[in-house]
């Protein structure tokens, strides 16, 4: 199963509240057979614009991200759901990419630019995509023309 990390955020509830619709959010991520890695509380902010959710405008917000292991035909049940709950204001479901194994050593670094194996690359490929010269079939490299 995929690894994905859902951002949420909740209007402005008091504790108690919080609590129990964080417990339900899990609950709903539980039900659909995923697995929470990891549940971080990026605290109670003012939101960088006025939003509109339910009918209610928020200006300030909890934030929170759940870092989850899902299906991905559960995906879009889980972010509907998540629509239908007056108390989340904002949601987001990222997929976690794996990061790509980079192996540099110090001598690589060293070199100038022009001479680094990954700017070589971007140099052919730019060679590749160069558009020939104008040529009207007169056996000239350049056009006679120009003003």
């Amino acid at each position: 199963m995929p690894t994905y990390e859902l951002a949420l955020v909740f209007r402005q509830l008091p504790r108690t509240e919080l609590i129990s619709v964080i417990k339900r959010t899990a609950e709903a991520i539980l039900d659909k057979g995923g697995i929470i890695r990891k549940l971080e509380n990026l605290g109670t902010r003012a939101l960088p614009h006025k939003l509109s959710e339910h009918g209610v405008v928020h200006r300030t917000g909890t934030h929170f991200t759940i870092a989850f292991d899902s299906a991905p035909t559960q995906i879009s049940d889980l972010k509907e759901e998540f629509g239908r709950d007056i108390d989340i204001v904002r949601r987001y479901v990222f997929k976690v990419e794996e990061p790509l194994d980079h192996k540099c050593t110090l001598h690589e670094e060293l070199l100038p630019p022009a001479y680094r194996k990954d700017v070589q690359e971007l140099i052919d490929i730019a060679k590749r995509k160069q558009k020939p010269k104008y040529n009207y079939n007169s056996g000239l490299d350049y056009y006679p023309f120009q003003k």
